[in-house]
């Protein structure tokens, strides 16, 4: 059994690090599964849903913005990954991880990096889609409670409009601020 585990939120200014473990149905094929930026949000939606329903498992594991600030990203990535191993009910042969980065290292029996993997291997496409969606969900809810900073937008991601809002309004609690742009924004005399 072979399962796929994929990241989201790396490069964002704000909100959680996702990671997301799928183990594909060899017997279901799902139509249109493809790396997850290579498809409109809607398409997306939906595809992630057909993976829940017929995978072996997915799930998603999240290191919050705090978490990164206090242990730095690849720590973040490793933790996210173990609480999404917490929650995996069936244990693969081999995890397939896009990147350079054995974020299983230690809970896995195999694993093996492929770069660029969300576009060479099913199981990593649909993880990067199922972390994807459920990490763009908890933007859009943290949008209501700070729309200044167009989250369901921008989902945490630097942009000119995010960028304006920091400087207009200051960082909130779900931006990184450790990351030197929000650090910048704290501690102006350290810049």
């Amino acid at each position: 059994m072979v399962a796929g585990i994929d990241e989201v939120g790396r490069g964002a200014w704000a909100g959680p690090v996702s990671v997301g473990i799928v183990a594909l149905n060899p017997q279901r094929r799902i139509h249109r599964l493809r790396d997850s930026k290579a498809l409109a949000p809607d398409e997306r939606t939906h595809i992630a849903g057909r993976i829940e329903e017929h995978a072996l498992a997915a799930v998603v594991g999240h290191a919050s913005n705090d978490e990164i600030d206090q242990i730095g990203m690849t720590a973040a990535l490793r933790l996210a990954t173990s609480r999404a191993l917490a929650d995996l009910s069936v244990r693969p042969d081999v995890f397939l991880i896009d990147g350079n980065l054995d974020m299983a290292a230690g809970h896995a029996t195999q694993t093996e990096l492929i770069v660029k993997g969300d576009t060479r291997s099913a199981s990593i496409a649909a993880a990067s889609i199922v972390a994807k969606v459920t990490r763009d969900a908890m933007m859009i809810a943290d949008d209501e409670v700070h729309p200044q900073f167009s989250f369901a937008a921008n989902k945490g991601y630097p942009s000119p409009a995010h960028r304006q809002a920091l400087d207009r309004h200051g960082p909130c609690s779900l931006h990184r601020s450790s990351w030197a742009p929000i650090a910048a924004l704290l501690h102006p005399r350290l810049f």
